[in-house]
C-alpha cells in the first residue's frame, strides 16, 4: 500500500513539472525573453504606464554584447597614420611631417634629420631625442585606446510613454525615451496599427503552426525560436492553440533609427485564450481559460519596408 502511495505521489510531481514546463512555453514567447533590439539589445526599455516595471533582460539573442558598436569604433580609429596614432589637428600634422622627413633622411643616408637640411649639431640631436619621446608617448596612448575595454552600451534613461492614438485608441506614446544609441524616430498611427495587427497575426500563425506565415511577420532569429518551440510541442504530442487575442492597452517605450533600420519597442497588455491541445484526441490538456498578459514587443523594419517582430520581453 505504501509503495502504491509513493508511486502516485511521484506521478503527481512529474505531472506538475510537465505542466510548469508547458506553461513556460505556452503562446509565442510565453515566459521567454529573446530576440534582438539592435544596439539596445542589452539595455532595458524605459518603463511605461502599461509596463511600469523593468522588463526582463534578453535571455537569447544572436546579437553579441559590443558587436553592434564595432562600426563606431572603427570610424573613431581610422588607422595608424590616418588619425588613430597621431590624432587630428596641428600636432598630428607636425608629428607626421617630422617622422616623414626623418625616414626619408635615414633612407638616403643623411641621418634621421638629414632630410630636413642635415642638422649635425646638438640642436639636431635634441630634436631627434624629443621626437623619439613624442612618438613613443603617442604610440603608448594609441595602444591604450586600442586595447581599452569600452562599454558597449550606456544605460537607458527612464521615461514614461505618453498617450497616442492607435487602433481603437488603445496604444499610447508618440516618442520613445532616451537610449544609448540611434536617432529618435517618430511613429505614425499607421505604425501603431501595424503593431496591433502583428500581435494578432503572429499569435494566429503560431497557433496554426504555419511557419510560412510566421516567416512573413518575424525576423529570421525569432522564426528560429518559434520553430524550436513548435518542434518541442510536436515532440510532446500537443498543439498550442492561441485564440481570442485582443489588445487592451499599450504604449510606446522607445523608437529609434540606426543604420538602415528602424526599431520600436511597445508595451502591450492583451487578452487571449491559451490552450495546450492533445494532437491525437483534440482534448485540452492545459489552459483553455481566458487570461491577460503584458509583454514588450520590439519591431524592426528596413528603411521603407514593413515592420517585423524582432524581440519579445516579459514585463
Amino acid at each position: 500500500m505504501f509503495r502504491h502511495r509513493w508511486l502516485i505521489a511521484l506521478a503527481a510531481i512529474a505531472t506538475a513539472l510537465v505542466l510548469v514546463a508547458a506553461d513556460a512555453y505556452a503562446r509565442p514567447g510565453g515566459g521567454f525573453s529573446g530576440g534582438s533590439r539592435g544596439s539596445r539589445t542589452f539595455s532595458a526599455p524605459p518603463a511605461t504606464r502599461t509596463a511600469p516595471n523593468t522588463a526582463a533582460p534578453i535571455q537569447r539573442s544572436v546579437t553579441q554584447p559590443g558587436s553592434t558598436s564595432t562600426a563606431g569604433q572603427a570610424a573613431a580609429r581610422p588607422g595608424l597614420l590616418g588619425g588613430g596614432l597621431f590624432g587630428g589637428g596641428l600636432l598630428g600634422g607636425l608629428a607626421a611631417g617630422f617622422i616623414g622627413a626623418g625616414l626619408f633622411g635615414m633612407l638616403f643616408g643623411h641621418g634621421f634629420l638629414g632630410g630636413m637640411g642635415g642638422f649635425a649639431s646638438i640642436l639636431g640631436l635634441l630634436l631627434q631625442v624629443g621626437l623619439v619621446v613624442i612618438v613613443g608617448t603617442l604610440l603608448f596612448r594609441w595602444w591604450q585606446r586600442r586595447n581599452s575595454s569600452e562599454p558597449a552600451y550606456a544605460a537607458a534613461h527612464p521615461a514614461t510613454g505618453q498617450s497616442f492614438s492607435g487602433l481603437g485608441g488603445k496604444l499610447g506614446g508618440m516618442f520613445g525615451g532616451n537610449a544609448p544609441a540611434g536617432e529618435p524616430l517618430t511613429i505614425a498611427k499607421t505604425d501603431y496599427d501595424a503593431y496591433e495587427q502583428l500581435l494578432g497575426d503572429v499569435q494566429a500563425a503560431f497557433s496554426a503552426e504555419d511557419v510560412g506565415a510566421l516567416r512573413a511577420k518575424v525576423t529570421p532569429e525569432m522564426l528560429s525560436y518559434f520553430s524550436e518551440q513548435l518542434s518541442e510541442n510536436s515532440s510532446r504530442g500537443v498543439i498550442n492553440k492561441v485564440t481570442d487575442v485582443k489588445l487592451l492597452q499599450g504604449d510606446l517605450a522607445e523608437a529609434w533609427s540606426e543604420g538602415s533600420a528602424d526599431y520600436a519597442t511597445v508595451a502591450m497588455h492583451f487578452a487571449l485564450t491559451d490552450s495546450m491541445v492533445e494532437r491525437s484526441s483534440g482534448r485540452t490538456v492545459e489552459g483553455g481559460k481566458p487570461s491577460e498578459v503584458t509583454e514588450l514587443w520590439t519591431f524592426m523594419r528596413a528603411r521603407g519596408g514593413g515592420w517585423l517582430l524582432s524581440a519579445i520581453q516579459q514585463a
